[in-house]
C-alpha cells in the first residue's frame, strides 16, 4: 500500500533527503521517497504493516530531523 501525504514546512533539501533515508530504515516501509520541491512524502507500507504505527515512527522520524516539518494527513 502507498499513501501520499502533504508536508508543510520542510525548509531544505538536505533536511529532505536525510528524513527519506531515515523513514526507509523503519520497520514497516518498503520505500519513501520525500520530495522537497513539492513538498511531499510517498511512503510505500510493508504487505501486513499496521500503517497507523509505521506513520508513528515516520513522524518520529522527520520531527528529530526537522522540528517545524508537519505530516499532514494523518
Amino acid at each position: 500500500m502507498k499513501k501520499v501525504y502533504k508536508l508543510q514546512d520542510l525548509d531544505c533539501a538536505n533536511c529532505a533527503a536525510k528524513m527519506e533515508a531515515g523513514i526507509k530504515k523503519l520497520d514497516g516501509v518498503k520505500d519513501a521517497n520525500v520530495n522537497f520541491i513539492m513538498q511531499k512524502m510517498t511512503v510505500e507500507f510493508e504487505e501486513g504493516a499496521d500503517a497507523a504505527s509505521v506513520m508513528a515512527e515516520v513522524k518520529k522520524t522527520c520531527k528529530r530531523i526537522e522540528p517545524d516539518c508537519e505530516i499532514l494527513g494523518l
